[in-house]
């Protein structure tokens, strides 16, 4: 039995680093000037901080382990191929 008191929140980002906030922040920017809501492009944003990082890490809860920053890099990487594949 899980106790309710120990949970945190859908959505509370108080385990993250200020680093990785502003990671967040940055990758949000740049889905919004790429035409995506601003609500998938905060979603989308958080979503790739913690495939990079593995999660919040405040606290003993993996700090000190090397990002993985193939997630940040996949987006252009795709859209380079499909255009090349495009006749001009």
């Amino acid at each position: 039995m899980i106790n309710q008191n120990k949970v945190m929140p859908q959505g509370d980002k108080s385990s993250y680093t200020d680093k990785q906030k502003r990671q967040a922040e940055h990758i949000e920017k740049g889905y919004e000037d790429r035409g995506t809501g601003v609500g998938e492009a905060k979603r989308r944003a958080w979503a790739t901080v913690n495939k990079m990082t593995g999660g919040g890490q405040k606290s003993g809860s993996g700090v000190g382990k090397k990002a993985h920053k193939a997630p940040a890099r996949k987006g252009g990487k795709m859209g380079g191929r499909s255009a090349k594949k495009r006749s001009k």
